[in-house]
């Protein structure tokens, strides 16, 4: 396989740590860093080994030889810069929440369709091996019919009124940074809701602080999922099946194994890989479906994001939560 030349746009906190990541994706270097500032993103190049370093998002566009670029932006902005580079014909990994809204996501899908052009959202715990791992074991039936998850991520962080998490301008607030983690892992195993219902308690901004949230599904299933960014939570993912119970081990939207606990028996560990952070995972699978001539994804659709998004919107809307322009 060729070697793919990666660009990052917009190199903050997270940027490190795909950028980090590279080194463990097969045949995949760092070949552009895009920045509103170009000291930063010349450091950022320096210190990653990139041979081309821009001081715009427009800038970029004109980097020679660029095969995939990761948008590293803030929630806000990943709308208008995944646009900027599907209608360059440029290829893109966006990170996840994919963008504001169900609307801006479908403009997204529209487009890249109307230019031929790969898209797929950055939901890097879709590759893991042991999402993968646990995936297969639920469809195979191992604990029976999944009956409720529970899903919870929470870190605790100081109120910064213009800072990314708690600005509306910015899209803040716990439920697109890391509610859609338990989000994510409820339509991963279970599909769309039949109903949804949340609370939430807001910030002094106006964004979500804490978001709970109730799912119930045609078959018969429920989910009972949280988010929170005024304390340090479990970050726990498990299924409860008729047969058992399925617990993805470390934090589960990066784990490193599954535990399954069949009624009446020991609890059994199956370790999986997980090397460096694991965003090489779905740098690797990008670059494969490149290879393959593909426009999306087979294992993380547009379908599946434009439909994650649209759960949010309805979260939002139990929660009365609107960003700045909507």
């Amino acid at each position: 396989m060729r070697t793919f030349n990666w660009a990052i746009l917009g190199p903050g906190h997270i940027a490190h740590k795909f950028a980090q990541d590279l080194a463990f994706a097969p045949h995949a270097k760092l070949h552009a860093v895009a920045s509103r500032s170009l000291p930063k993103a010349q450091e950022f190049a320096a210190t990653y080994g990139a041979p081309h370093a821009v001081g715009s998002y427009e800038a970029l566009l004109t980097v020679p030889d660029i095969d995939a670029v990761y948008i590293a932006t803030p929630h806000s902005e990943h709308h208008a810069h995944a646009l900027l580079c599907l209608r360059a014909g440029l290829p893109v990994l966006c990170e996840k929440a994919f963008t504001q809204n169900a609307a801006q996501a479908q403009e997204l899908l529209a487009t890249a369709r109307q230019h031929g052009v790969f898209l797929m959202e950055a939901f890097w715990t879709r590759f893991f091996p042991a999402i993968i791992k646990a995936l297969e074991l639920v469809q195979a039936g191992t604990i029976g019919e999944v009956r409720h998850l529970v899903a919870d991520f929470g870190f605790r962080t100081d109120v910064q009124p213009e800072g990314r998490l708690f600005n509306p301008a910015l899209a803040g607030g716990s439920l697109l940074d890391i509610g859609v983690y338990p989000l994510f892992l409820s339509q991963l195993f279970l599909g769309q809701p039949a109903e949804v219902r949340a609370v939430a308690t807001p910030t002094g901004t106006g964004v979500d602080q804490n978001c709970a949230m109730a799912l119930a599904y045609a078959s018969g299933a429920t989910a009972t999922l949280f988010s929170t960014i005024a304390a340090i939570t479990e970050n726990r993912g498990v299924l409860y099946g008729t047969l058992g119970s399925l617990q993805l081990l470390g934090r589960f939207h990066a784990p490193h194994g599954v535990r399954v606990q069949l009624t009446g028996e020991e609890p059994h560990d199956i370790a999986c890989e997980k090397l460096g952070l694991g965003y090489h995972y779905e740098a690797a699978h990008v670059q494969e479906c490149l290879a393959q001539g593909l426009l999306e994804s087979p294992l993380l659709p547009l379908a599946f994001s434009l439909e994650l998004m649209q759960l949010l919107d309805a979260v939002r809307a139990q929660i009365g939560l609107r960003y700045l322009g909507e």
